[in-house]
């Protein structure tokens, strides 16, 4: 075990290489000039030249990255741009708001495609399958900012059961807290778990045709057991799969949503960033979202060798 954990590491640190260069060639292509920005439109060419030479933009883009990643590697992601403030200080005060937000919403999509699925292939050409049909179309088929205007409209505004935006902690009053976390954390829930859904049941619809499948129900096993004892174990596998990499697009739409709910995540001080061509921030919370994302998906391909340990095996052999 411990050589398959040491071959997925690896494996990862060349990917998380090449993302911190993406990460920095793409910033890099966000229209205008961080100079002019912080000059002033009223600067003259002299001093926007002078505010590019210290903060080093006059220097080629392979300098840069170099420059940038030596600091990274030592934990310094540079001082923004705008507020002179550590960029690691300000992405590390809203990641846990993100955090919160993104897992409570993989959470709920699971908690809502779990049951979803199972019965949808259970109970296959079926009205409970139309129905999960029906829901899994209409969830991707909306997007999730519009969701999260109804959203507000229905349960803040008109019932007045949810307040509208914003974020409290947990410590003080959780119940509160969840009353804040309910509508943003649904809002992203909603088309991922459409999709885990559909996923699941396509999953243990082909499991349910295998023939140890058969063979269990030939021997006279409750179909209660052979679900949860062979079908739900090998469909685990792509499962797991699909929530690693989703878990990627829960980061992601937490931009958006972030922003529909005044929600104080990393998301909305990158669009904030964005606006304001505050570079280094920028980059700070890509690479440090991206990396999250890799370290997730790293915990899935490690988990793999727990729920089958054929893989395990396979992969410390190569």
């Amino acid at each position: 075990m411990i050589g398959y954990i040491v071959h997925r590491i690896l494996q990862t640190i060349p990917v998380i290489i090449l993302t911190s260069i993406g990460v920095f060639l793409l910033v890099h292509l966000i229209p205008g000039d961080p100079a002019l920005t912080l000059a002033g439109p009223d600067a003259t060419p002299d001093v926007v030249a002078a505010v590019r030479t210290e903060l080093g933009l006059d220097k080629p883009l392979p300098i840069q990255y170099a420059t940038w990643l030596s600091h990274v590697l030592r934990g310094d992601l540079g001082k923004s741009y705008i507020s002179g403030m550590g960029v690691w200080d300000l992405v590390m005060l809203r990641l846990p708001a993100t955090l919160d937000l993104t897992i409570a919403a993989l959470l709920l999509s699971i908690l809502i495609a779990l049951p979803l699925g199972v019965l949808a292939a259970v109970y296959q050409r079926s009205t409970i399958d139309l129905v999960v049909s029906t829901y899994t179309a209409i969830g991707l088929a909306i997007p999730n900012f519009w969701v999260g205007i109804l959203f507000i409209l229905l349960f803040a505004l008109s019932l007045g059961w949810l307040p509208p935006g914003g974020r409290v902690d947990f410590s003080p009053d959780p119940i509160l807290a969840l009353k804040y976390l309910a509508m943003p954390a649904f809002t992203l829930a909603i088309p991922q778990s459409a999709i885990f859904a559909r996923f699941l049941k396509a999953s243990l619809v082909d499991v349910l045709r295998e023939d140890y499948v058969r063979t269990a129900r030939a021997k006279g096993l409750v179909e209660r057991v052979i679900l949860a004892k062979h079908v739900l174990r090998n469909a685990l596998i792509p499962m797991v799969t699909v929530l690693g990499i989703h878990f990627g697009r829960l980061l992601g739409g937490a931009v958006i949503i972030e922003s529909v709910f005044a929600w104080p995540g990393v998301g909305r001080l990158m669009l904030q960033a964005i606006g304001d061509r505050d570079y280094t921030v920028i980059q700070g919370g890509l690479l440090l979202l991206v990396t999250i994302f890799v370290l997730v998906n790293l915990l899935v391909d490690l988990s793999y060798g727990v729920i089958d340990p054929r893989i395990r095996s396979s992969a410390t052999r190569r």
